[in-house]
């Protein structure tokens, strides 16, 4: 999926836009058993109370693909027999209402997750979307549905400890301690199935969902989908970064890390420029001719891409999001750390001076110490 189709979906987590009229789910104590059941039709619940339960499935659609969005690919043997997409389609062809086959969920992520010592709630809902024709000026047509896409969404959400706050009674016309009760958090993790690719269902793809991108939950991945699990954000910058100081050694230089920054830098911002829904990737050919165009030499290239196809797979394609810091641009030595912001990292130079190697820093106008304006002599 895209931004794009994401924000499709996501649209659709509306009483006024969306088919559900049910939530189903359960609530899981912390020592992994079940308190109570969710079955709950939206008819009998407040506008308010509808809201509510969407805004927690909604955020399941959330935050950025590569990072908090991954997409899960099944084998196609899988697709064609096997235990874990059997059951998912029984619950996507279903529309959830198939009782053994969301309790065989339940148990599945219960018996799998880690949420340390938090009780959480498991939230299913299931949405058939009529999606509107689109022209060839992108414009769509709500009454010219051409196809119909039915998918249902999970989020587990850690629900909190009830806190004693003072609370204004209006009767008493005081304040009095009160409990808040236990509050239903945002998700932690969660995942939508199938995708919806090319504005179709992809039932070789579900779409996985971490609040945290360094912690992807790879104990629901194995029990949940059985496949290898895709690599976090966080271990993909420390792949890169290693990769690129192990092969190139001593001309790991300032002046080539700069240089590979600001490329991959102003790559993702022409990409966000112009508007293009598909994410961004970059092949590891690429990353190696911005090595060659900064004079590394061709044999410490091919280490590196040798390293890459090694760590990240062969033909593997990578997010530049994932591999550079694109807003800020930080060098740090033992002693003290310098930060910039991403499009001012050329004002930091390296130079050696009376055999001593510094960081220079143009300080012109509107020096600030501890935000005391300072002058510097000349």
């Amino acid at each position: 999926m895209n931004q794009k189709e994401i924000s499709e979906i996501r649209r659709r987590f509306r009483p006024d836009k969306s088919s559900i009229d049910r939530v189903y789910g359960c609530y899981v104590g912390s020592n992994r058993e079940i308190i109570s059941y969710i079955d709950s039709g939206f008819g009998l619940m407040t506008q308010e109370e509808q809201e509510m339960y969407l805004n927690l499935l909604k955020k399941s659609l959330s935050g950025t693909l590569g990072r908090n969005l991954i997409d899960i690919v099944f084998e196609t043997a899988q697709v064609a027999d096997s235990e874990e997409h059997r059951l998912l389609q029984a619950l996507r062809e279903s529309c959830l209402e198939d009782r053994e086959a969301r309790e065989t969920l339940y148990r599945s992520i219960i018996e799998a997750l880690d949420m340390g010592d938090s009780n959480y709630l498991i939230l299913l809902a299931s949405d058939t979307y009529d999606v509107p024709y689109r022209g060839k000026d992108d414009a769509e047509l709500e009454d010219a549905s051409e196809y119909v896409y039915r998918y249902f969404v999970c989020s587990i959400c850690p629900v909190k400890d009830p806190g004693l706050q003072l609370r204004f009674d209006r009767d008493e016309n005081a304040f009095h301690a009160a409990s808040t009760g236990n509050v239903v958090a945002p998700p932690e993790v969660g995942f939508l199935f199938p995708t919806f690719d090319d504005r179709r269902a992809n039932i070789y793809n579900a779409l996985l969902y971490s609040r945290t991108p360094a912690q992807l939950h790879q104990e629901l991945i194995d029990v949940l989908f059985r496949v290898e699990p895709p690599m976090s954000a966080p271990e993909q910058r420390t792949v890169f970064d290693t990769a690129l100081t192990d092969a190139l050694q001593q001309e790991c230089s300032y002046d080539v890390v700069q240089a590979v920054h600001d490329q991959i830098r102003s790559r993702i911002e022409e990409h966000k420029e112009s508007g293009e829904p598909e994410r961004l990737d970059l092949t590891i050919e690429q990353v190696g001719g911005i090595l060659t165009a900064s004079g590394v030499h061709a044999d410490k290239v091919e280490a590196f891409k040798s390293e890459c196809e090694k760590q990240y797979g062969q033909r593997a394609v990578l997010d530049p999001n994932n591999i550079v810091e694109s807003k800020k641009f930080e060098v740090c030595t033992p002693e003290i750390r310098v930060t910039a912001s991403a499009e001012n990292s050329y004002l930091i130079e390296t130079r050696v001076i009376d055999g001593k190697k510094y960081l220079l820093i143009p300080a012109e106008n509107d020096v600030t110490v501890n935000g005391i304006n300072v002058n510097i002599p000349g």
